[in-house]
């Protein structure tokens, strides 16, 4: 579970998704197989959740990870370009985004 604090020398990376309804679910399903079967096992993965909106057109990705060269990483690996490639037809656009955590209130 990310843990979010200011105080964390992590990456956060915030990845929004686009997609309509009726292809909500298959990206869902692709999303969670990825983490379940390559993300989460890359090196400097912490940990991430996925958030969808009620009306099922977004999605919101947030992850953790030690360093943003170990994202980048992942990211240029060819099992993440095949992944993403089938993920990209599933939805109208995705976007990482790299924050560093400026704030947190509980």
């Amino acid at each position: 579970m990310p843990k979010i604090t200011s105080a964390n020398d992590c990456q956060t990376v915030i990845t929004t998704f686009e997609m309509t309804p009726g292809t909500c679910q298959d990206l869902m399903d692709e999303l969670t197989a990825a983490y379940d079967e390559f993300i989460s096992k890359q090196p400097g993965f912490i940990a991430a959740g996925l958030h969808v909106n009620d009306a099922q057109t977004r999605i919101a990705n947030y992850s953790q990870w030690q360093r943003r060269e170990d994202f980048q990483a992942m990211l240029r690996s060819e099992e993440m370009r095949r992944r993403n490639r089938r993920i990209n037809e599933l939805c109208k656009s995705f976007e990482p985004v790299m924050y560093d955590v400026a704030a947190c209130f509980d």
